[in-house]
């Protein structure tokens, strides 16, 4: 009987034991998790649309994009872009590209950006009285940029530091922008 006792007894025992480290085992694994979830938390994803009709005009643009805060002050991330642009009989422009973004927010209010851009251009001028032109290219631009930011929507002025009159893809170095991120 005694044997039987002290055979019970180290199941037992061992029953614990197993049990004590399985519990310990399963917090570490939800604690690890926490942990792997804790990098969604600190994304965000946003970008901008726009859409421009007239009489034979259209542009249309979709350009999501994502950061990662890397605390308050500073964010990094990634985007795409797409454009069509068309005024009827007379040219139309295809854009496509990727763009990278750091911002900077030295105070709650105030964002500075620098956002580094390669895009695609594909341009195609129907000219009255000649052969139609096609004109494709490579553009980079580097932005520097600056804002009001009001929660989660920045607006702002940005430059282009690369932008050259005679082979660019916009008329001006210096844009407004509106930037979203939820």
């Amino acid at each position: 009987m005694k044997k039987n006792s002290a055979k019970i007894l180290t199941k037992s025992i061992a029953t614990v034991v197993l049990l004590i480290l399985n519990i310990g085992l399963y917090a570490q694994t939800d604690t690890l998790a926490r942990r792997k979830s804790d990098f969604w938390e600190h994304v965000q994803f946003g970008g901008g649309f726009g859409l421009s009709l007239g009489s034979g005009f259209t542009d249309v643009t979709i350009a999501p994009s994502g950061i990662y805060n890397l605390n308050h002050f500073v964010s990094i991330g990634a985007g795409l872009q797409g454009s069509f642009v068309s005024q009827k009989d007379l040219f139309s422009s295809t854009i496509y590209g990727v763009n990278v973004i750091t911002l900077f927010n030295p105070v709650e209010e105030v964002q500075i950006s620098l956002e580094v851009e390669q895009v695609r251009v594909n341009n195609y001028f129907e000219m009255v009285g000649g052969p139609n032109k096609k004109v494709n290219f490579w553009n980079t631009g580097l932005f520097v940029g600056g804002g009001y930011r009001m929660d989660n929507v920045t607006v702002g002025m940005r430059y282009n530091l690369l932008y050259n009159k005679d082979n660019n893809v916009y008329s001006d170095a210096l844009m407004p922008f509106i930037r979203m991120y939820f």
